[in-house]
């Protein structure tokens, strides 16, 4: 039975491999990508109103439009419930 360390090794092993192209991943996870600056945008707002209307750190609304941070899967789900439906994520606020 393969040691944890000998398990690491061909681990980073198989990365390497991946990496270069000679190897196939096992598994791959697509990401949809979400324009946050053209939800923002279409519901005409800046980012500092944005940010305040739905409950977002104008810093971190920055970072994702500029590239700087990725949405973690929580904020592209409220991203795009906010593209969609606004007044619900709004009201949703005001209950909280």
């Amino acid at each position: 039975m393969p040691t944890f360390g000998q398990d690491l090794v061909a681990s980073a092993t198989e990365a390497v491999a991946i990496a270069r192209g000679e190897k196939e991943p096992a598994k791959t996870i697509a990401v949809e990508a979400v324009d946050v600056a053209a939800i923002r945008k279409k519901l005409g707002l800046s980012q500092e109103a944005f940010a305040h209307k739905f409950g977002l750190s104008p810093a971190t609304l920055r970072d994702w439009e500029q590239g700087r941070r990725s949405l973690d899967r929580t904020a592209r789900a409220l991203l795009k419930v906010i593209d969609h439906a606004p007044d619900t994520v709004e009201r949703a606020q005001k209950v909280a």
